[in-house]
C-alpha cells in the first residue's frame, strides 16, 4: 500500500495493522479512537504510535515512557512530522511483512 492510498483508505482496509489504524483515526481528528486502538496494541509499533498520541497531547512524561518502550529517542521536530515518519515506517515494514507471506 503507497502512503497516499494509506492517508485516503487505511481505516477501512481490513487487516490494517492496529499501530496503522491508530494513526489514520488521529489523522482524521479522532484523537480518542487512535489512543484506544494504540492502548490495546501491546506490540513496539503500538507503544511507538501511543508515545506520539501522548506528545500531541502534551502529556510529555507519559510519551517519554512509551518512546522508551517502543526502544526509540523522543521526536524533536513537528508532530506532522513525526507522524509522517511513523506511517512511512510502518507502512514499509507492513509490505515487506506482506512480500514474505
Amino acid at each position: 500500500m503507497t502512503f497516499e492510498e494509506f492517508e485516503k483508505n487505511g481505516g477501512d482496509l481490513p487487516g490494517l495493522p492496529p499501530a496503522l489504524r491508530s494513526l489514520w483515526h488521529d489523522a482524521r481528528g479522532n484523537w480518542d479512537e487512535a489512543h484506544r486502538i494504540a492502548q490495546e496494541d501491546g506490540s513496539v509499533d503500538g507503544s511507538w504510535v501511543h508515545a506520539y498520541l501522548h506528545r500531541k497531547e502534551g502529556d510529555i512524561s507519559n510519551a517519554r515512557y512509551w518512546y522508551a518502550r517502543a526502544g526509540k529517542t523522543a521526536y524533536a521536530g513537528s508532530l506532522d512530522e513525526e507522524w509522517r515518519k511513523i506511517a512511512t515506517s510502518l507502512l514499509a515494514s507492513n509490505c515487506a511483512d506482506e512480500q514474505k507471506s
